[in-house]
């Protein structure tokens, strides 16, 4: 593409300023069919105005670098996506708001593919800042349903579930969909709105809109008996150890300083190294160890997962009951996580950044989760049983709380334990039943004297 004439950067005329906006869409509709073909790794700004057919200099009018072009597509997309949620708000009773917030938003998927991928997966690749643009659109439509519901009647059903966790879980559900090519289907849309509706609650009662801490209950007896921490670093000299030992403990050095890297820069900015110097190895045994730092990412994040498996297991089967196992798995899985912080990380903020391998890996792990809520199917009589989408629905939504607590860096998943439970047991027992089992529960570890909820905050 030829440059522009000497001192063109200077000039600002009517005309020029009438085709700006123009030649800003066309790098917007550029970055998001380029991300959506290549990933946000691929998404250089070279392929971008070639894609929107402007020059490199026109790019910079615009955008300071190619991730804040990235960000803005994303808000640009969830601008228009809004749009249409306001409008299917606006004519919904107020209490289905949330309903009518899921039915719009199927149909932008249905009607605009691109852009919903863009704004659901390739979103999530992009960094910190590409993060927190998806998130505040998220938080947007959230405060759009809830100013709808506090319009409501006291006596008015409504879903008492955290709306921005749901909205989030959404996004997620229709990413796997839109990835693997499927349109968004009208069954789809009837079962998550069947889903939701199991979680109905007088609007007066409402309780979990927001992710409330409660005082984190005693360390679960069910844990592994051994953390999942790095181990020491061999001793100066030749190691009087077997040759595959020494290999093991440097592999496991790699790949926990790679977790503890990805989370302090992000995947993208880490670099091998870096890995390196963390973990106290020589660059050479890297490479015999691991291809590449996406080979390490996989490594540290299956074994984490294998590590959050076996916990949550141990700890449901020891239940008397399935609510009681359904709490027991949890109050384990909520303990693991805050006991390996760098392992959350990468697992629920990081992996859409390593590719589709490790997107598969997480997609993967979110359906093995779904075995623990398979026994409530069985729990009450079928004419009350939630469908089928409302398994991957509960784990995708837990999933995404987890994912907001471990951005924001708050107190920690234990303290969400109860949200976490009244997300599984509500659709089969009902919202009442779910309630009164898990007021049981918190007064029981709740010492004498104490205060119940450490605190909210919004989502």
């Amino acid at each position: 593409m030829p440059p522009r004439p000497a001192g063109s950067d200077e000039i600002n005329t009517p005309l020029q300023k009438s085709r700006k906006p123009t030649q800003r869409e066309r790098l917007l509709r550029g970055m998001v069919t380029v991300a959506n073909r290549d990933g946000y790794a691929g998404a250089s700004v070279s392929q971008v105005i070639g894609e929107a057919g402007v020059s490199r200099p026109t790019f910079y009018d615009y955008f300071k670098d190619r991730d804040d072009c990235f960000r803005a597509a994303i808000l640009e997309v969830h601008a228009r996506l809004l749009g249409e949620l306001h409008g299917a708000v606006e004519v919904a009773p107020a209490q289905e708001a949330l309903g009518a917030a899921v039915s719009a938003t199927l149909r932008f998927a249905l009607a605009e593919p691109g852009d919903a991928r863009f704004l659901m997966k390739e979103s999530l690749a992009g960094g910190p800042g590409a993060l927190d643009a998806r998130d505040r659109g998220i938080r947007e439509s959230a405060e759009l349903v809830e100013r709808a519901v506090e319009r409501s009647s006291a006596d008015a059903l409504a879903p008492d579930v955290p709306v921005a966790a749901v909205l989030g879980a959404l996004q997620r559900l229709l990413a796997s969909r839109l990835r693997r090519g499927e349109r968004a289907p009208g069954a789809l849309e009837q079962e998550l709105l069947a889903w939701l509706h199991s979680y109905d609650a007088p609007v007066a009662a409402l309780r979990w809109r927001a992710l409330e801490q409660h005082a984190a209950p005693e360390r679960s007896p069910y844990l592994p008996p051994t953390s999942l921490r790095p181990p020491a670093k061999l001793p100066a000299g030749r190691p009087r150890l077997p040759p595959e030992e020494i290999l093991e403990n440097q592999r496991r050095r790699v790949m926990f300083a790679t977790a503890q890297v990805v989370q302090e820069r992000g995947y993208t900015a880490a670099t091998i190294a870096e890995i390196i110097k963390r973990a106290g190895v020589e660059g050479r045994r890297f490479y015999l160890l691991f291809a590449d730092k996406q080979e390490a990412f996989g490594a540290i994040h299956e074994l984490g997962f294998q590590y959050l498996m076996a916990a949550t297991a141990g700890a449901f089967f020891a239940g008397e009951s399935w609510p009681q196992r359904i709490w027991e798995a949890f109050r384990a899985t909520t303990q693991s996580i805050d006991d390996t912080p760098a392992f959350a990380h990468i697992a629920f903020v990081e992996a859409y950044a390593v590719g589709p391998g490790a997107i598969q890996r997480v997609e993967d792990s979110r359906a093995a989760f779904t075995i623990f809520l398979q026994e409530g199917y069985r729990y009450q009589d079928a004419s009350q049983t939630p469908p089928r989408v409302a398994l991957e629905a509960i784990v995708t939504t837990i999933f995404e709380i987890v994912y907001l607590e471990t951005r924001a860096r708050g107190e920690g998943t234990a303290g969400l334990l109860a949200l976490l439970v009244h997300m599984c047991l509500a659709p089969f027992m009902g919202a009442a039943a779910s309630d009164e089992l898990i007021d049981a529960q918190l007064a029981a570890m709740r010492p004498a004297g104490s205060g119940e909820q450490r605190g909210v905050r919004a989502t």
